[in-house]
């Protein structure tokens, strides 16, 4: 492993932990409170407030801000311009500091470009948020939503491809790309490895 690449233009303020091989591209600013994991990548014009946890192998496209209170897990994907929020009802005039909503997105999901996140919600394990979406509730594990507000249309393998599974009821398939099956039962998703 080696130490991350932090380019010239980038920002990383005093305490913050970057770890290793990971990668911070141009005009990235990083707060001095947040930790990333190994691995990652932070593409131009990328902001990490302080509050921040970020797992290893995380791609964070351009143009995102990882505002307070927002873990994202291992191996997650941000989509270009794609947004969190932290406070549920902002005003210029007001502070609510410290009514910052918690916003975890687990390990394996992708928030496509241009979707948003309403601070508060989970995004579910290997769950795919298409672009433009916007997610104002919780993502079940291996979901596809798509829409305004988001809406649930099928079910996605950790390889990302859309599985041949009904929304509801119960049913099995395997992924065409690893061979993985993958069963629904109860509106839950689960994986068995190939």
């Amino acid at each position: 492993m080696s130490a991350p690449f932090i380019h010239d233009t980038a920002i990383v303020d005093e305490g913050a932990r970057i770890g290793d091989d990971s990668r911070v591209w141009h005009w990235v600013h990083v707060c001095g409170g947040a930790v990333i994991g190994n691995g990652c990548s932070l593409g131009q014009n990328v902001f990490v407030g302080n509050a921040v946890v970020i797992g290893n192998n995380v791609k964070i496209q351009n143009n995102v801000s990882v505002y307070d209170n927002v873990t994202l897990e291992d191996d997650v994907f941000c989509g270009p311009s794609m947004v969190f929020t932290n406070v549920y009802n902002p005003r210029s005039a007001v502070v609510r500091k410290d009514e910052y909503l918690d916003t975890v997105v687990r390990r394996g999901a992708t928030l496509g470009a241009n979707c948003t996140l309403i601070c508060g919600v989970t995004v579910g394990r290997n769950a795919f948020v298409g672009a433009g979406a916007v997610v104002n509730k919780d993502v079940p594990d291996h979901a596809l939503v798509v829409g305004v507000p988001a809406r649930q249309v099928g079910w996605m393998s950790a390889h990302g491809e859309q599985l041949d599974l009904p929304l509801e009821g119960e049913g099995s398939c395997n992924c065409s790309q690893t061979d993985d099956r993958y069963v629904l039962e109860d509106s839950i998703v689960r994986r068995i490895e190939a």
